[in-house]
């Protein structure tokens, strides 16, 4: 997942500013889904929603985003992902409550790591685990 906040060409757009600090921002994402972590390497899909800075604290967000695939066996399906990020954490893992598709009625989780910070930028590893 390539989060880019920043260029010519930005997938992930703050549309909120919180009233304290990062506290309340929010930023909507349309990220790129691809095979690896290099954004040249084939595209699979879009993570498409929004995080929320959730925390007064610590770097925490609330993550609310479908994982929509656009190629392969499952094009057409995907997963919806809710949950908290504690984005110091190494990994993360979030709820699967849901999907289309092939993944109507998904239950399931994801794990999730960073994979490279160039800040704002981030590349994120994603590992689905549902029961379809």
């Amino acid at each position: 997942m390539h989060d880019v906040l920043t260029g010519p060409a930005p997938t992930a757009v703050q549309v909120l500013n919180g009233p304290r600090g990062n506290f309340g921002d929010t930023i909507v994402i349309d990220d790129a889904l691809t095979e690896t972590s290099s954004a040249a390497s084939a595209g699979v899909g879009r993570a498409q929603g929004q995080y929320v800075w959730a925390s007064r604290g610590n770097p925490e967000l609330l993550v609310t985003m479908d994982v929509v695939l656009t190629s392969g066996a499952y094009a057409g399906s995907s997963v919806t992902v809710v949950g908290r990020d504690d984005i110091g954490a190494a990994v993360r893992e979030l709820s699967v409550v849901g999907g289309t598709g092939q993944f109507r009625m998904a239950k399931g989780y994801v794990l999730w790591k960073t994979v490279r910070l160039d800040h704002p930028n981030a590349v994120l590893e994603l590992d689905v685990f549902v029961n379809p």
